[in-house]
């Protein structure tokens, strides 16, 4: 067996692995988990922020089964050296792990992952190809350090080995600043605009001064666009009772409302405030990430 060497130090609260020979890793490999020595990158992508199904078991009839994540998602297939076989190279990646603390969340190799005739369901799920690929070994593994969690999948095939990285994290907020031009683009684009910056405290409907940033914006709106009138509607998560989510998701508004009328003298005529509760989701309530995003004041276009 290839000698393991493992490299750790934290970055952004996470422990690093380096597998194959102690040297720095090439910068395309993934600063979590590098590649098996000898591999070569074959395919890369990566997603900021997505939805990944890691593969954590199997249903009654044998297809690949597992939990909904949402966080940045990096995606690397490498090809396999020639030399090395696939029990090799998965227990290099499983011993690397262990050895930065990682815990193993489901494995499986050969058969023990599905019959031969139904291999083809993982090629379905998140491409995990490899499978298919011919002496298919699996591991799923949790990685905590710090407050930040990673979630490693590795799909060892005779000739590829595809290892999916996903750093648990919500949606990166703030990277474009809500601004009148913008609110307006998508009014006229959808009639409707979720507006960013608007603060809450839990369970309460008050608007939180940090909110000002994007209440001047809504405002410079509507003083753009003299003739314009709007809905501005509340919407929440689905944690909690239904009528009480709706009622909550409308006292929002109607704050929202009340702080342009009072304190922006914007005509009370051309603001109506109304909440839908959980009924009109922007995403999957399924993770916090998505409760967050689902947590949101819109206006529109009336």
């Amino acid at each position: 067996m290839a000698k393991v060497g493992v490299v750790r130090f934290t970055i952004a609260g996470l422990a690093l692995l380096s597998i194959g020979l102690v040297r720095a890793a090439p910068p395309e490999d993934h600063p979590l988990v590098s590649r098996y020595e000898g591999s070569e990158i074959h395919d890369l992508k990566v997603a900021e922020f997505a939805e990944y199904k890691l593969v954590t078991g199997k249903t009654a009839k044998g297809d690949p089964d597992g939990e909904k994540l949402e966080g940045k998602v990096t995606r690397i297939v490498y090809r396999n050296p020639k030399d090395r076989s696939t029990l090799e190279i998965y227990a290099n990646y499983e011993k690397a792990l262990k050895a930065a603390g990682a815990s193993i969340v489901y494995s499986c190799a050969l058969d023990t992952c599905g019959a031969s005739f139904a291999r083809s369901a993982w090629g379905r799920y998140n491409g995990l190809f490899a499978a298919a690929d011919g002496d298919p070994r699996y591991l799923a593994a949790k990685l905590t350090k710090g407050g930040g969690t990673a979630y490693v999948a590795v799909m060892v095939g005779r000739r590829r080995t595809q290892l999916d990285v996903v750093e648990i994290r919500g949606m990166q907020e703030g990277l474009v600043a809500v601004n009148a031009a913008a609110l307006g683009e998508g009014l006229d684009r959808d009639g409707r605009v979720s507006v960013p910056g608007i603060y809450f405290d839990t369970d309460k409907a008050d608007v939180k001064p940090e909110s000002k940033p994007a209440l001047d914006e809504i405002a410079k709106l509507l003083g753009n666009r003299p003739a314009l009138k709007l809905y501005v509607v509340g919407h929440t998560d689905m944690t909690g009772a239904f009528e009480r989510n709706r009622t909550l998701s409308e006292a929002r508004a109607r704050s929202v409302v009340k702080a342009l009328v009072e304190g922006y003298g914007i005509v009370a005529s051309r603001l109506e405030g109304y909440g839908v509760g959980p009924l009109a989701p922007a995403t999957t309530n399924a993770s916090d990430a998505g409760r967050g995003r689902n947590r949101r004041v819109e206006i529109v276009a009336r």
